[in-house]
């Protein structure tokens, strides 16, 4: 539902930080709709919103023209696929603060806000994350994923596995993402893990904002569901490309260490109810 201001989105208040939105679309349909309604909704007074579909076929295109005049820029045509999107896009992005939503997910209201006020107060931070929820094709939430704070720890989490952030629930500065290169075009299905990495050898300062950011969509057509041989590949591939040590037997010790510390992290901050849930998740078969 539509329960935006025009003249908010449309006269842009550069008092507040600019945040660039791109959306890449391709046959998405049944969702794009609440996924632009889930940005414009925010209110923002400096958006720029993009919006990338590879030449979709299923109505997808009339959908982005009933919101063209909130759009910064948006093109249908044939890509190489959804990282070419994502970089197509961020190639006419001017904001400070980045992001990338994908056509079947959604932001929860206020993030937007939240997330510019903590990059004014912090400007040496380049990538601010928080928590998502797992929402099923009628928005109905079956699962949620929460994360801990950043530490020393986070950094070295990242590099042996045991700790991560969340692309739907992360925004970050254009800065560090021209800094490091964009999105790999190669990748399908792990350019946020890559992209991750190479914030942080571009020495990127992560930090938490403790609240719900968006609602990751789990659906028969979605990559998660149907992408995981390439995931596994393309996780490999990360592996090998950034000389991570998963795999050694130091790895492995730093592995258990480094998830024994995000589970004390999560204690500390509340979180054992969330800790109780995750354990038995599968056996309450909550994510299809």
């Amino acid at each position: 539902m539509s329960h935006f201001d025009d003249k908010v989105i449309v006269n842009r208040n550069s008092a507040a930080p600019r945040i660039s939105i791109v959306t890449p679309s391709y046959n998405q349909g049944e969702f794009l709709e609440r996924t632009i309604l889930s940005v414009l909704n925010q209110n923002y007074p400096n958006l720029e919103y993009i919006i990338i579909d590879g030449g979709s076929t299923d109505g997808s295109v009339d959908i982005i023209r009933r919101y063209e005049k909130y759009l910064a820029y948006w093109i249908s045509e044939n890509d190489e696929g959804q990282s070419d999107a994502i970089n197509k896009g961020f190639s006419q992005a001017t904001g400070q603060i980045c992001a990338y939503l994908n056509s079947d997910d959604i932001y929860l209201p206020g993030i937007f806000c939240a997330v510019a006020e903590f990059f004014e107060k912090n400007p040496g931070v380049s990538l601010v994350y928080g928590n998502k929820l797992i929402i099923d094709g009628d928005d109905n939430v079956i699962s949620e994923r929460r994360v801990t704070r950043y530490t020393c720890l986070s950094k070295i989490g990242f590099a042996y596995g045991g700790f991560g952030v969340y692309q739907p629930a992360s925004f970050w500065t254009k800065t560090i993402f021209d800094l490091s290169g964009g999105v790999n075009p190669s990748l399908r299905f792990c350019m946020d893990n890559d992209l991750f990495y190479r914030f942080l050898e571009y020495g990127a300062e992560f930090r938490f904002i403790r609240r719900y950011f968006s609602g990751f969509r789990v659906h028969q057509r979605s990559k998660t569901s149907t992408l995981s041989e390439v995931a596994k590949a393309e996780t490999s591939f990360i592996i090998q490309e950034h000389n991570l040590k998963h795999n050694s037997l130091i790895g492995k010790c730093i592995r258990f260490f480094v998830r024994a510390h995000r589970i004390l992290l999560f204690v500390i901050q509340g979180d054992i109810d969330y800790l109780f849930f995750r354990a038995f998740e599968d056996k309450l078969k909550w994510v299809p």
